[in-house]
């Protein structure tokens, strides 16, 4: 398939995982404290864990995210028809234009927002996931590639699921909320077996934020939707590309591949313009240890995605960044702009080598294909 002579890679789609995921795929030893996922309202994709609700309920979700997926009933309709089964999602790839995707999930990025888990309980919902995941991929192996969920709680169980879902699922990557987990800064050395383990494993590691939950979150001060979503997806990004370009994950770690997802791209050339500053500034007293500048350690080795129609994109082309950008739909989430996102972004003013690396030649890199 190719849409106007440019193939597609989807570097973020998502699935809806069915309500009872966990129930059908828990370990016996964890079956009672299972996530239960919700069917409040067309297209719910919240999820009970351990007693509490998320997305967190607030005046944003009864305001706004309730009634946007009731608008979008009829674009859903044939998906939710199917049950938004393994079918589906190829089939909304067909209407898209999209060659192969790489699978996020959608309950799924709540089920692990909490600070105070049960790191055998986060480790086992994790497992459950993949095994689901696993099964749905197969279904369609050619056009489905799933991103492992691993739990941060404990880093040897983060440790062992990644090299399952790589060496034993044949997942293309494994991913992780940007969320601080009990206090601890993604570049802390406790996660330095996590970051040398997938090193090894020679996939990237992916960071996807999510709605509201228990954990650090820029922007959850907001009350409504329209302010805090602004806030939480893009900063979200930023603070962790600080976290690990400038603590050194990358300087440690030289072969570790990082995406940031769905979180914008158009302000990397001032964040990684003002990284450089600082560390020009106050980099050898802070951080000794870097050999290269924080913008060189993210063209090397980072990658973010860009949205359909994110028109202030075209500036990461004019600073040395075409090579680090991917591109995804966020199907089928309310922000979403299918069926038509691939052909919004044909429109973007865009050259047509640039398009092409942003729609296929660095999701190709990214993911190993």
């Amino acid at each position: 398939m190719a849409r106007n002579g440019f193939r597609v890679m989807d570097s973020d789609m998502h699935i809806v995982e069915p309500a009872d995921l966990w129930q059908k795929y828990m370990e016996p030893e964890y079956l009672d404290r299972a996530p239960v996922g919700l069917n409040r309202h067309f297209r719910d994709l919240g999820v009970e864990v351990e007693g509490r609700v998320f997305p967190t309920p607030n005046r944003s979700y009864t305001n706004a995210i309730t009634p946007i997926m009731e608008e979008q009933m009829v674009v859903y309709k044939d998906s939710q028809a199917m049950d938004w089964n393994s079918d589906s999602q190829v089939m909304a790839m067909e209407n898209e234009g999209i060659d192969v995707a790489i699978l996020f999930p959608s309950r799924g990025l709540f089920t692990l927002g909490m600070d105070d888990m049960d790191p055998g309980l986060a480790a086992a919902i994790s497992r459950a996931y993949n095994a689901w995941l696993s099964d749905f991929c197969g279904q369609n192996p050619g056009r489905l590639h799933g991103s492992a969920m691993i739990p941060p709680h404990d880093v040897d169980e983060a440790v062992k699921e990644a090299q399952r879902a790589v060496e034993e699922l044949g997942f293309r990557t494994v991913f992780m909320r940007p969320n601080q987990v009990n206090g601890k800064n993604w570049h802390d050395p406790y996660y330095d077996p996590l970051w040398e383990e997938i090193q090894r494993l020679n996939v990237p590691i992916c960071f996807h934020e999510g709605g509201k939950v228990d954990l650090p979150q820029v922007g959850t001060q907001f009350e409504t939707h329209m302010m805090y979503h602004t806030c939480t997806h893009p900063m979200g990004m930023m603070l962790a590309v600080v976290d690990i370009v400038g603590g050194g994950v990358l300087e440690r770690f030289p072969k570790l591949t990082v995406a940031f997802l769905e979180g914008n791209c158009s302000w990397a050339p001032w964040l990684l313009w003002r990284l450089d500053e600082h560390q020009e500034m106050s980099g050898k007293y802070d951080h000794p240890d870097l050999k290269l500048t924080p913008s060189e350690y993210f063209r090397r080795q980072c990658f973010l995605s860009v949205e359909c129609d994110e028109m202030p994109a075209e500036i990461v082309t004019k600073f040395g960044l075409e090579d680090n950008i991917v591109f995804s739909t966020d199907y089928p989430h309310a922000d979403s702009k299918y069926p038509n996102s691939v052909d919004k972004f044909l429109e973007m003013p865009l050259s047509d080598e640039t398009k092409r690396k942003f729609l296929w030649d660095n999701c190709v890199r990214l993911y190993g294909f």
